[in-house]
């Protein structure tokens, strides 16, 4: 399997770095993962990439695929260039599930997306096809194919400004009448009831200190999550409040003890 990833893995490189052919891949609305824990189910996946680079813009579709040939590798698809660069730069090898994420922009009808949904064109033939101007028509109707079209999920979790920009408190919904003086655990609320620990995880341990995820579950919707020290749990409730999971703006308070 190892070399079969490999392989993979360099047959999108060679597409995407060919500068010295002079086909290096210009900057696009779709950036390229690999290196990602094939362990991870395929749902699970997608969502956790979500909910990580939503902070970027909005996102039309992620594809990522079962077969084997696939696994570890994934690709988001933004609205615009800029929130594609921004997330591969400010992404770039940040630990996702205990591997660090490789990103590149990624080609805009590559073979490996072609092979997964059917439309795959032998590049002699398809170099035929530029050289009698059809070369537009074979791309939209691939990328049609590849990206299936889905507006019920391209704006499930709703656009998000960046972190920075995100007012404090911002959320005025359930926040407690007495809140809990500044400590080491925050109190996460107003969540989707299918948030999983994992997902909050890829969040929260982007802020130093983290410690762990904590979710009851006989109360969805709510979480604890834990740092080494006040000051820290604080830069990430600062950092964090309001982002959207599912269109679900977070809202994070101090823990009672």
């Amino acid at each position: 399997m190892a070399l079969l990833e490999r392989k993979d893995i360099g047959d999108v490189n060679n597409m995407n770095n060919n500068a010295n052919s002079g086909n290096e891949v210009p900057p696009n609305m779709t950036i390229y993962i690999n290196n990602l824990n094939e362990k991870i189910k395929i749902d699970e996946l997608k969502k956790s990439l979500h909910a990580v680079f939503s902070q970027f813009g909005k996102i039309l579709e992620i594809l990522a695929f079962k077969t084997l040939k696939h696994k570890g590798q994934a690709w988001v698809v933004f609205e615009d260039v800029q929130s594609a660069t921004n997330a591969m730069r400010q992404m770039q090898s940040f630990p996702f599930y205990d591997k660090p994420m490789r990103i590149q922009y990624a080609k805009t009808k590559s073979d490996i997306v072609s092979k997964a949904d059917g439309t795959f064109v032998p590049r002699e033939k398809r170099k035929r096809h530029e050289e009698k101007g059809k070369k537009k028509k074979d791309q939209h109707d691939a990328n049609q194919a590849a990206m299936g079209a889905n507006p019920a999920y391209a704006g499930a979790y709703g656009a998000t400004p960046p972190l920075s920009q995100i007012p404090y408190p911002g959320v005025k919904s359930m926040v407690p009448e007495a809140p809990a003086p500044p400590n080491n655990i925050l109190f996460i609320q107003n969540l989707p009831n299918d948030t999983t620990p994992l997902m909050l995880q890829m969040l929260f341990q982007q802020y130093a200190g983290f410690k762990e995820v904590r979710m009851v579950e006989a109360k969805p919707g709510i979480a604890f999550v834990e740092y080494g020290d006040e000051m820290q749990s604080t830069l990430a409730m600062h950092a964090l409040q309001g982002f959207k999971i599912q269109q679900n703006p977070m809202l994070i308070t101090y823990a009672k003890k």
